[in-house]
């Protein structure tokens, strides 16, 4: 019976080799999918593919993860890890959030198509809980109260996330169609008539050069900055 990872039973634990010589584990079948997700995208993470992949019978993934939604929240969580170990708290909340912010999303950047699907999951497992704690605790070092660190944890975490899993999927497009939605705000935009569209026609050439990029250091900046407006004597 496929049992939560972590919890095994009897010989469910004995060492499994692939065929490569490889022990079976949960770490490898993690790591697996994730190489998995960003080779082929999310239409590869199936237990045949990953059976192949890991030179195991496909149905060994069920002696691991209780099903390929498990598999999917093990991946988030493995990569909100690999976001948290690279983080060092500053003396400076704002810098502390700004560096979460940034390597949560860059770090989903590297695995878009991963991020397309792991993003909006909340795992409750132990490296989620970390970040957390980590971002909950630079808010209280900022001087903000329990209730009022959870509301602006909630929307940092979000902000992040959000532009994280937006740009994954723009990154994951076919790169024609990548190039024909970049392209648009040259090609259309640009050639709107100011008589029309006054306010396109005046700022054409900012958008062209904005629109095709990611708008999220800037709001991340202005998310900080209003947070530290709101608190009764910011610096």
């Amino acid at each position: 019976m496929p049992h939560h990872p972590g919890r095994v039973i009897g010989t469910q634990r004995r060492r499994r080799l692939t065929k490569t010589g490889a022990v079976l584990s949960h770490e490898l079948i993690v790591h697996t999918a994730i190489r998995l997700l960003s080779q082929d995208g999310t239409t590869a993470l199936t237990a045949r593919r990953l059976g192949i992949a890991l030179g195991a019978d496909p149905s060994s993934v069920y002696r691991y993860f209780r099903d390929l939604d498990d598999l999917v929240l093990a991946v988030a969580d493995e990569l909100i890890g690999r976001c948290v170990d690279e983080l060092t708290p500053s003396a400076d909340w704002r810098d502390t959030l700004r560096d979460m912010g940034r390597t949560v999303y860059a770090t989903l950047m590297t695995h878009p198509h991963a991020a397309v699907i792991t993003a909006a999951r909340v795992t409750g497992r132990p490296h989620e809980m970390r970040a957390v704690e980590y971002g909950l605790a630079a808010l209280r070092s900022g001087g903000f109260a329990p209730g009022d660190a959870a509301a602006h944890y909630h929307c940092f975490i979000d902000l992040a996330l959000g532009f994280a899993a937006l740009d994954a999927a723009s990154i994951a497009l076919p790169p024609k169609d990548g190039r024909t939605d970049h392209d648009a705000w040259g090609s259309v935009y640009a050639r709107l008539p100011a008589s029309t569209h006054p306010n396109i026609a005046a700022s054409a050439g900012a958008l062209a050069t904005t629109m095709p990029t990611t708008a999220f250091p800037r709001t991340l900046d202005l998310f900080l900055d209003a947070l530290s407006a709101s608190l009764p004597s910011h610096p």
